[in-house]
């Protein structure tokens, strides 16, 4: 094929995957008509899902990393003088780098979620300060309703 051809066809392909995205109706959720009028979740399953990542998903994940440094230690000193053995710590160096990714992953998530139930509340109690400022207008027919 030419390049014009190629181009033509790129520029097709594009415009009926942009129709497809255009056409598609919007996902069901809060924001659009008829869908969730709620929020995902309430401030308990927040504090939940935090204290699971602390007692559990951090705890077993740190226990997870160490075992394979482990295990990888001692088979990188059983194939010392072997070209394995440096294979092998190559694997583990990026493992541990992976293992360090994913605790900091971890602790990020736990603190977002921890903040999220306090930053709504400061949200709502701004919100609910700001209408107690807005005053009616003297022009307004809606005064002495």
């Amino acid at each position: 094929m030419g390049f014009e051809q190629d181009w033509s066809q790129a520029r097709s392909t594009a415009a009926d995957q942009a129709a497809m995205r255009l056409n598609s109706g919007p996902p069901p959720g809060p924001l659009f008509p008829g869908g969730n009028q709620d929020l995902a979740s309430t401030p308990a399953e927040k504090k939940a899902a935090a204290n699971t990542i602390e007692t559990e998903l951090e705890p077993n994940t740190k226990k997870a990393g160490d075992h394979a440094d482990e295990s990888s230690n001692s088979a990188v000193k059983a194939l010392d003088g072997w070209s394995t053995a440096s294979g092998l710590k190559k694997v583990q160096e990026t493992w541990d780098r992976q293992v360090t990714g994913l605790m900091g992953r971890l602790a990020s998530e736990k603190t977002a979620l921890r903040g999220t139930s306090n930053l709504f509340l400061r949200n709502d109690i701004s919100t609910g300060d700001n209408f107690g400022l807005l005053k009616p207008s003297p022009y307004s027919k809606l005064n002495g309703i």
